[in-house]
C-alpha cells in the first residue's frame, strides 16, 4: 500500500481526488500530468487499494477508496509543516 504514496505523481493524483472524484481527462486538467502518466499511476493506486472507480456513462470516475486516506494525507501535510526543516536537511530525502 505504501508504494502508492511513494511517488510525486501519485501523491498529486491523490491530492486531486481528495477534493473530488474525477475522470482521467479531468485529472489531466487538474494536475498537469499527461493522460498516459495518470492512467499508469491510477492502475497502481487501484492495485494498492487507495483509489476506487465507478462507471459514469462511457467514462470511469476515480475516487479515494476510503475517507481515512484523505485524513492520512492531511495528517502527513500537517506533520511535514512541523518537521520540514529536518526533512530538508536530511541527505536521504534530497532530490538529486
Amino acid at each position: 500500500m505504501l508504494r502508492g504514496f511513494a511517488d510525486t505523481s501519485r501523491l498529486t493524483i491523490l491530492d486531486a481526488l481528495a477534493k473530488s472524484p474525477f475522470v482521467v481527462q479531468e485529472l489531466v486538467a487538474h494536475t498537469g500530468l499527461t493522460q498516459p502518466n495518470i492512467s499508469n499511476h491510477l492502475r497502481c493506486l487501484l492495485e494498492c487499494g487507495l483509489v476506487a472507480s465507478d462507471r459514469d456513462g462511457r467514462f470511469v470516475r476515480y475516487r479515494i477508496s476510503n475517507s481515512r486516506i484523505t485524513t492520512l494525507l492531511s495528517d502527513v501535510d500537517a506533520l511535514l509543516d512541523v518537521v520540514a526543516e529536518g526533512v530538508e536537511a536530511c541527505d536521504n530525502y534530497r532530490e538529486t
